[in-house]
């Protein structure tokens, strides 16, 4: 066997191994349990279908909350933001007069406002990510609140609600906006020299300061693009439900958070990345599905996606830890045993040379 169809051989197996696609495994197994268990229900492509499209606002939801965290920002705040826009929305309809055509491009400013407000406080305010988006977060519940009364805001307009119903081959057209956003999130962070500059970021911040990178711009950047895609997570999820719902959007933070964690550990050895976050959402989602279709009680959501959060998270530092380790290894190479007799063979046999 010659040294390339070797090479060829290791890289498939680094490719299909546990450690690389541990999501495909265990939604392999899910779903032959489930399968199992209740076949009648749990195998309807109506049931796919609908796992489908109520997780695209989801998803949307964990890739907005992935791109700040590429920079080294923590976003606390993406359930709120979600919630402000489904509400403001809402009420530019129900209350102002304003049609949803006049409206939708208002709340993406909105959130892009608020993703700018959020990346000042952070760079400029010198806050860290975890307490600055905490606080943006019950600033946002408390307008959220006062804009909604604690009420649901119905009268939206019609036509409105197509938006997020209206399907196109039997498939909603939530998911293909989350299509479309995936790919071009993608693009940028895999395929462009702003993606490098971004992962640069969040990897060592002073080293691509030293290298000239404006971290602080790009972590702003990062923040204003998490808070358009949380606005138009809220729209679509207001659309869906055809009225403001105050309560939905805060509790999209565990899921997206717990998706985006897990999904860093499959395809990139603890990078944060597009089609692993995707994939962990509906690995997640299908295995809730599974326990609500068995009967299991309404709370058992929260536990699963609490217990995956915390396996997601310490996976995800294992391997960077891992991923740091091997890089180390290879950057000292060791030079092999000679006889300690030949001249200056001691001297190289106990001094190995270090390479970057």
């Amino acid at each position: 066997m010659s040294t390339t169809q070797v090479s060829r051989g290791a890289t498939v197996a680094r490719a299909l191994s546990f450690r690389n696609i541990s999501a495909v495994y265990i939604f392999l197994l899910i779903f032959l349990i489930f399968a199992l268990v209740v076949p009648r229900t749990f195998l309807q492509p109506g049931v796919w279908l609908t796992l489908l499209d109520a997780q695209s606002v989801t998803a949307i939801a964990a890739i907005a909350v992935m791109i700040p965290l590429v920079t080294g920002s923590f976003n606390l705040a993406i359930g709120y933001e979600v919630g402000f826009a489904g509400i403001l929305i809402a009420v530019l309809q129900a209350q102002l007069g304003i049609p949803f055509s006049v409206g939708i491009p208002l709340t993406l400013l909105v959130g892009a406002l608020i993703g700018f407000i959020s990346g000042l406080i952070i760079t400029k305010g010198r806050i860290d990510s975890f307490i600055a988006t905490l606080g943006l977060s019950s600033i946002l519940l408390a307008g959220l609140s006062w804009m909604s009364a604690n009420r649901q805001i119905t009268g939206l307009h019609d036509g409105f609600r197509d938006i997020a119903t209206s399907r196109w081959l039997g498939i909603t057209v939530p998911t293909y906006v989350m299509i479309v956003i995936a790919m071009i999130a993608w693009y940028i962070l895999e395929r462009t020299t702003l993606g490098r500059k971004m992962y640069a970021a969040g990897y060592n911040a002073e080293g691509a300061r030293l290298a000239g990178v404006h971290v602080s711009l790009l972590r702003i950047g990062a923040l204003i693009a998490c808070g358009v895609l949380a606005a138009i997570a809220g729209i679509l999820l207001t659309s869906r439900l055809n009225t403001g719902e105050p309560t939905v959007g805060p509790g999209l933070l565990l899921p997206a958070l717990t998706a985006v964690f897990l999904g860093s550990t499959q395809f990139r050895g603890g990078r944060f990345n597009v089609w692993g976050t995707l994939l962990a959402v509906y690995v997640l989602a299908v295995g809730i599905k599974g326990l609500q279709l068995i009967g299991s009680p309404p709370y058992i959501s929260d536990l699963f996606n609490g217990v995956a959060l915390l396996l997601a998270v310490g996976l995800s530092q294992w391997e960077k830890t891992s991923a740091r380790t091997a890089a180390i290894r290879r950057s000292i190479p060791f030079g092999r045993r000679r006889d300690p007799e030949s001249t200056g063979d001691v001297e190289k046999e106990r001094s190995p040379s270090f390479t970057v």
